[in-house]
């Protein structure tokens, strides 16, 4: 089972998807979003599965400041230009995809109660 988590070393939610999957001796490989920007491949895959409308992360600072709220936009061209718009962690495990901190959805993903 291949798992990636894709997020920053400093997002909350990230780090506590990070120690879920060490706590069940999981291994997976962490994408940094400050160190590597996702190919518009990898973005427009995730879209696939999670929608696009779903990708952006509401509560980010970034979103409040540039007031994404009462603006129209792209979610998919806005996190190509500015990939920490992106709601994190996102957790990629085979062919699924979740969005943000969901625990409840891989224990269901790695078969676990």
């Amino acid at each position: 089972m291949n798992i990636q988590i894709i997020g920053t070393k400093k997002c909350r939610n990230t780090k506590k998807a990070q120690m879920f999957f060490k706590e069940r001796g999981v291994s997976f490989h962490l994408v940094d979003l400050n160190e590597r920007e996702l190919s518009p491949g990898e973005l427009d895959k995730i879209i696939q599965k999670a929608g696009a409308g779903n990708i952006i992360d509401r509560d980010s600072k970034i979103y409040k400041d540039k007031g994404y709220a009462y603006r129209d936009y792209d979610p998919r061209e806005e996190v190509l230009e500015n990939n920490l718009l992106i709601l994190t962690p996102v957790v990629r495990m085979d062919k699924e995809v979740t969005l943000g901190y969901v625990p409840d959805k891989w224990k269901e993903m790695l078969g676990l109660k």
